[in-house]
């Protein structure tokens, strides 16, 4: 098994305040909010078939747990992450204790990593695990990464896309358009929305892609706590733009109260959501 990975090299210092609370985000994520992402992995895996031999591309890795769940199963991984690279040191140190150190070396670090799966192979699965439909421009984002990754793609390479499911089925969506609405006097990228039914098959369309299948997945957010919900939703990205037009205390707040009908007796806070996936192949 063998990974790739994209870093995206910074000059700030340690001490920065920004790089600070970014290093916090990525350790509530780590830690918190992305092991949440297990049921739709696993879904878009068995789905697709995924094994031995297969060459996996994830677009936006975050810390990298889908990338280690493809390894288990025997896949090399690749993983690109240019929204959030402070993430990307907890997908390296993962896949170096894990998976180990590819032949080459240990994982490539570089914009040459988005065509790498292994000498003279192309990916033979491109995916994105973070879900379209919450925060306004997220289409056109994942659109530009996908036409990178495709660039030169052999024909037939399998891709899948993740998207929110109905507002309706999705507590979680309605917890953080409650915290999103703060950002809406200055809404532009970043901002909140509700998904549209077709997001998937737009972004899928714009690229060119031939439509396969598609599914649903149970994907539930549970936490011990309502502290622990709201660090694990702020450090999602997608409270991004609030926090940009007011502060982390006002956004928090909004959080509390949204989540306070999801809060059980013993304090433990519970949003069931249905999200959707999408499968594809380039022609």
């Amino acid at each position: 098994m063998t990974s790739t990975l994209v870093r995206r090299h910074g000059s700030r210092h340690e001490t920065d305040p920004a790089r600070l609370r970014a290093a916090a985000r990525a350790r509530d994520w780590t830690e918190i909010q992305e092991r949440t992402l297990v049921p739709l992995q696993e879904a878009v895996y068995a789905r697709v078939g995924l094994g031995p031999g297969a060459r996996v591309l994830e677009l936006g890795c975050g810390a990298g747990l889908g990338l280690l769940l493809a390894a288990g199963r025997g896949a090399s991984v690749a993983g690109t992450e240019t929204e959030r690279p402070e993430l990307l040191a907890y997908a390296e140190r993962r896949l170096r204790s894990t998976v180990g150190a590819p032949s080459g070396g240990g994982p490539v670090l570089g914009d040459e990593a988005w065509g790498a799966a292994g000498p003279g192979a192309g990916h033979s699965l491109v995916v994105s695990f973070r879900p379209l439909g919450c925060t306004a421009g997220d289409g056109a984002a994942l659109g530009a990464q996908l036409a990178r990754a495709l660039d030169g793609a052999r024909r037939g390479t399998q891709v899948v896309l993740t998207g929110w499911g109905p507002p309706e089925r999705c507590a979680a969506s309605g917890v953080l358009r409650a915290a999103q609405r703060l950002a809406e006097p200055v809404a532009g990228p970043g901002a909140g929305r509700s998904a549209g039914r077709d997001d998937l098959e737009d972004v899928a369309s714009a690229a060119g892609l031939r439509l396969e299948g598609s599914g649903r997945v149970s994907w539930p957010f549970g936490y011990p706590d309502q502290e622990s919900a709201v660090r694990g939703l702020l450090s999602t990205g997608l409270l991004d733009a609030a926090l940009a037009a007011t502060d982390t205390a006002r956004v928090a707040k909004e959080l509390g109260e949204a989540l306070h009908p999801h809060t059980g007796s013993d304090g433990s806070v519970w949003l069931p959501n249905v999200f959707r996936y999408l499968v594809a192949r380039s022609v």
